[in-house]
């Protein structure tokens, strides 16, 4: 095996392991803020040629890992959840009683996890940027409320997002002041809340859990952010708990995207990024109003059939999208059952 090869599979390796991280760890999240890799060189047809096939099989392996990677793209509702978060968190720096946090609230695949972790990654950079060289800081953590919560589960996510050991003989206190006592010391001012829609109010556990939330907000000087689906319509802000949830929360509320310039423009967007030799460009941008059909404006639907395409197209050695290729990806059940409502009133009309 060449020097060459050997650099490229461990390279392959490598990749590989970091894949592992999740964002939900202190390292996973670190890794999410510093990677920020550079698209693999597109080759001409007579420059793949003329590689051997184990180079061929590593230039197609590295475009399948751009593709596979989720593109972010600023969409207007992206910016305006970072504009507001990072808003808050300066109106948040000096407030000393209850601070006041941000409520990401809509339907599946229309970017809430993604915009929440933007503003993540924003905050992040700006808080280097002002403490160049300090490492002992946690400047944002980020967590998901697992399904069927507890309190104690909820506790367990904080502490492991840190590193911290959750033995069975540690009682709730315990956990709590471990977590609080390191995240004050290293002086965290933003925690993202990811899937709250796993908590009911309804249930004895889901009301502890939104109690544990709460103690958390006022020990940590920090500004919460909450992510789920259709949250103002699962009753989070019902009944006693849920006042006082929306009496401290900006409601925001995400949607699939409408047909019109932004739609276009995040088209044209996704396709700026593809690595495929034979795909005519502009090609997907003329099918902008059959893509917003097809994946019911939903930007999640619309990147996975973009990039599954092009991965198909890699495979397959055709490099280039159709939209035969885009209709043999499957979606998500929800742009599915979209999809099928609007051909039911169709048919009916």
């Amino acid at each position: 095996m060449s020097t060459g090869q050997s650099q490229a599979l461990k390279s392959l390796a490598e990749r590989d392991a970091k894949a592992q991280l999740q964002l939900t760890t202190l390292e996973g999240w670190r890794d999410f803020v510093t990677d920020a890799p550079s698209p693999p060189p597109l080759l001409a047809e007579h420059e793949y040629r003329a590689l051997t096939d184990t180079r061929q099989a590593l230039d197609d392996e590295d475009r399948i890992d751009h593709h596979a990677r989720t593109q972010v793209v600023a969409t207007p509702t992206i910016r305006h959840i970072v504009t507001c978060g990072r808003r808050q968190v300066l109106m948040n720096r000096n407030e000393r009683g209850a601070r006041r946090g941000l409520l990401v609230s809509g339907p599946a695949g229309t970017g809430k996890s993604i915009a929440i972790t933007q503003l993540g990654l924003s905050h992040e950079l700006v808080d280097r940027a002002r403490h160049p060289g300090v490492t002992d800081r946690i400047p944002t953590l980020y967590v998901t409320v697992p399904p069927a919560a507890t309190a104690r589960m909820i506790a367990a996510e904080f502490a492991r997002f840190l590193g911290l050991p959750v033995r069975t003989r540690l009682n709730m206190t315990d956990i709590i002041e471990a977590v609080v006592g390191v995240l004050i010391d290293a002086r965290c001012s933003l925690v993202l809340v990811d899937e709250v829609h796993n908590i009911s109010l309804a249930t004895r556990n889901g009301a502890e859990v939104s109690d544990t939330l709460k103690y958390f907000s006022e020990r940590i000087p920090a500004t919460f952010v909450y992510a789920g689906l259709d949250l103002d319509q699962k009753g989070l802000l019902e009944g006693t708990r849920g006042a006082q949830i929306a009496g401290r929360f900006t409601l925001i509320r995400t949607a699939p995207f409408p047909l019109g310039a932004d739609w276009s423009s995040l088209v044209a967007t996704l396709e700026d990024t593809l690595l495929l030799r034979r795909h005519q460009s502009g090609s997907l941008r003329r099918l902008d109003g059959w893509l917003h059909a097809h994946t019911g404006g939903m930007i999640g639907a619309l990147s996975h059939a973009i990039r599954g395409a092009a991965i198909d197209a890699i495979l397959t050695g055709t490099e280039k999208i159709t939209k035969a290729g885009i209709e043999a990806i499957p979606l998500d059940f929800a742009a599915e059952s979209d999809r099928h409502q609007k051909r039911v009133k169709v048919n009916r009309a």
